[in-house]
């Protein structure tokens, strides 16, 4: 939407460790980005460093940005711009109003989201979704898809929705906080707990029947042969943590309906993830009465898989006609939804999201 625009925005990538500071034009970096260490003790440090960031980059600026737009890491009042308590960022306790902080300090209009609503809005505007469709229009297919569910396994268990060409933030900047929905199995759990890179190494551990210190890198090269240590244990690590991704995105695929993709650390182990995440999304589902119907209305494909790929931009079309008349009409009876992971890479997912998130509320304003 905003790849030959010529407005340049000021980004961030803040994580607890280092702030990355940076300016996107037309949906591309336009200066060398610079990275600062915080002090996350200390609020005035804090502050002080985020106006030397993006200061800095300013500099390097042959023309003034129209914005300041970047993701911060909540609890918070995204829309306020108010950020609440970080376990990340303890000087941040009660509550600081860093959007109006910013706003004063540059005189530009500042938006802040998560890092997983910007993941999928980056997505939808410029990576896995236009790929889709283009996927799909060189196939012939009539079908073209204008929703997508952005969701990122790492530490945490994020998500992002993309409705139309709109950010889908909520009336309390709440939405798609899928992190706290509850695990399939682990049933007094939330699905973070088994879908994140700590779930990895503990299913590992728990079927190695060891206690063994490793890192779901470690684990993930272990399943693929490249590491000594338990493979079976390993593969059936990450059998686990596609079950439960599945379960999740089947709950979230029956309100949203429409793509998913993956992003986040744990993305790379999509090959030894997915056909379970897949499988569980296909999966039936009980009645009271005995009977069984299917998980969801959609059938899911996994778009990283050749023949999945092919099944899902084949289609299924037919005609329903009426006897004795001339009325026909073509469609597909299969509803289905496409699943696969990044095809910008997180950060740039991210930068490209806040970039056009920004963009897009200047316009409409």
């Amino acid at each position: 939407m905003y790849s030959q625009d010529t407005r340049t925005v000021l980004t961030l990538d803040a994580g607890g460790q280092s702030f990355r500071f940076s300016a996107m034009r037309g949906n591309s970096e336009v200066v060398k980005s610079i990275k600062l260490i915080p002090n996350v003790g200390s609020l005035e440090h804090c502050l002080s460093t985020l106006v030397d960031g993006f200061a800095q980059v300013n500099r390097q600026l042959s023309e003034p940005p129209v914005a300041i737009s970047f993701a911060f890491p909540g609890p918070a009042d995204y829309p306020n711009g108010v950020i609440g308590d970080l376990p990340n960022f303890p000087s941040f306790k009660g509550g600081v109003p860093l959007k109006a902080f910013l706003e004063q300090k540059f005189g530009l209009p500042v938006f802040i989201n998560n890092d997983g609503d910007l993941f999928a809005y980056g997505e939808a505007l410029a990576g896995f979704l236009p790929y889709v469709n283009r996927k799909l229009e060189e196939a012939g297919s009539v079908r073209r898809y204008s929703n997508l569910i952005g969701v990122t396994l790492g530490t945490g268990f994020g998500c992002g929705v993309v409705r139309g060409a709109a950010l889908h933030v909520g009336d309390n900047a709440a939405a798609a906080e899928v992190w706290c929905m509850r695990a399939k199995n682990l049933p007094d759990c939330i699905a973070e707990d088994t879908v994140n890179s700590s779930a990895v190494i503990r299913v590992y551990r728990q079927e190695a029947g060891d206690g063994q210190s490793v890192s779901s890198q470690e684990v993930y090269d272990i399943a693929k042969g490249r590491k000594e240590g338990n493979r079976a244990a390993a593969l059936r690590s990450f059998e686990v943590l596609g079950n439960s991704l599945g379960d999740a995105l089947a709950n979230i695929l029956a309100v949203v309906d429409g793509l998913v993709v993956v992003g986040g650390g744990i993305a790379q182990a999509h090959d030894l993830f997915m056909p379970h995440a897949i499988a569980a999304i296909n999966t039936t589902i009980g009645r009271a009465d005995g009977s069984r119907v299917p998980r969801t209305e959609l059938t899911a494909y996994n778009v990283e898989d050749e023949q999945e790929l092919a099944k899902f931009l084949q289609g299924s079309p037919k005609k329903a006609t009426i006897a004795g008349t001339d009325i026909s009409v073509p469609y597909d009876p299969v509803k289905k939804a496409g699943i696969g992971v990044t095809k910008l890479g997180d950060l740039r997912a991210i930068s490209v999201g806040a970039y056009s998130f920004a963009l897009h509320r200047l316009d409409k304003a």
